[in-house]
């Protein structure tokens, strides 16, 4: 009976994050790079869900962007994160970089899919970012060493928005999931971009564990991260501490000033989203991305509430879906299948025609997989440490 409640929890927990992710993405992606102040205006008010895209001639608007963001679209986070999880389905065993190269590049360039943001099959690298299109040059064309092949990228948030699984691989274990994203995203990112990865990989494993709490979650997080990304939980800990759960739209307002205002010094965007500071995405020691940051902001301001964090990452605006992607995810984590709004997955499952729950379900069966390998393997540690330790000299 105990072994059945384990799983159960795990597939539950599995299913809850990838599902609460995506909500999180929809959501988000459909203001994506807009202020607070732009998005009241251009949507009436704080915006409460599932919303239409922000140009009616979405195709053509921006040139360099001709996606259908909005009307319950998942964005590239989402499709990344499927691709993670089927490589951890084929492989049930913990990954590395270099099966970013031998498994997750040769999806993103064989196999055209539904892209709902194109209202049409293509394939994922034909979507993904020119930061996600560096996978492909440097590991398929490149052959550089996947270890070392994200160096020299746009550091952004790219690797980190779909290292939940990593997480979910690692279940309880913030530590063991923090390496192995560090390891994974060497082939993607570097500096604090490929910090970030570590650190929502290790939150995410925080969140899934009985009895995990939003605090825990982030003292887990600043515990294993280091530099400008620890620097920038700290300072939004702080600034949040002060700060008592808002319950109106303009106490929900205020939060999210207090928060950007906490993250600022550490962001390399700067003030204006659209038209980046010169030091933009390049590697330091004393930056960090935004997006997590902010994400636990959202998180402790609102108590781990997954529909108050997600809709409060959305409507700080900028980079609102990974923002929202990482709220949601830990959010979810914490609360379970139960907490993300059904009516938000229905709605996004028919508008994207994408199996959200089945995507939890197979990275449940591979988490399961790899929990029962690492039981092995420790149980066979602590009898050969055991014997060692027994052993006469």
């Amino acid at each position: 009976m105990q072994e059945e409640h384990v799983v159960s929890w795990l597939q539950d927990r599995c299913v809850a994050v990838i599902t609460g992710a995506a909500v999180g993405d929809a959501l988000g992606g459909a203001i994506e790079g807009w202020t607070p102040e732009q998005i009241e205006e251009r949507h009436g008010g704080r915006v409460a869900g599932i919303v239409e895209p922000w140009f009616e001639n979405w195709r053509t608007a921006r040139p360099i962007a001709p996606y259908h963001k909005g009307d319950g679209h998942i964005t590239d986070d989402t499709l990344m994160t499927r691709l993670l999880v089927e490589v951890y389905a084929k492989r049930r065993r913990h990954l590395d970089a270099y099966d970013v190269a031998k498994d997750l590049v040769p999806l993103m360039i064989g196999e055209p899919r539904w892209i709902p943001e194109f209202e049409a099959e293509a394939l994922i690298l034909q979507r993904v970012f020119l930061a996600e299109k560096w996978l492909v040059a440097r590991l398929h064309y490149g052959h550089v060493d996947p270890r070392e092949a994200g160096v020299g990228n746009v550091v952004n948030c790219g690797a980190t928005m779909y290292m939940a699984p990593v997480g979910l691989a690692n279940a309880g274990d913030p530590d063991a999931a923090y390496a192995e994203a560090i390891d994974i995203t060497g082939a993607h990112q570097s500096s604090y971009g490929r910090e970030a990865a570590g650190v929502f990989a290790a939150m995410v494993a925080a969140s899934v564990a009985p009895g995990a709490t939003v605090a825990g979650v982030v003292d887990h997080a600043i515990r294993v991260s280091h530099d400008g990304t620890r620097a920038a939980l700290e300072a939004v800990r702080d600034a949040v501490a002060g700060v008592a759960r808002p319950s109106t739209d303009d106490e929900r307002r205020a939060l999210g000033r207090v928060i950007r205002e906490a993250v600022a010094p550490f962001d390399s965007v700067g003030p204006e989203y659209r038209n980046m500071s010169m030091d933009a995405r390049r590697p330091s020691r004393t930056k960090s991305i935004e997006e997590l940051p902010v994400a636990v902001g959202m998180l402790l301001g609102y108590q781990g509430d997954f529909r108050e964090s997600v809709l409060g990452s959305v409507n700080y605006g900028r980079d609102a879906d990974s923002i929202a992607v990482m709220a949601g995810a830990v959010a979810a984590g914490l609360g379970g299948a139960d907490s993300v709004p059904a009516e938000w997955i229905d709605d996004i499952e028919k508008a994207s025609r994408f199996d959200l729950r089945g995507t939890g379900e197979l990275m449940g069966r591979a988490a399961r997989a790899i929990a029962e390998d690492d039981r092995a393997a420790a149980t066979a540690k602590l009898a050969l440490l055991k014997g060692i330790g027994e052993a006469k000299g």
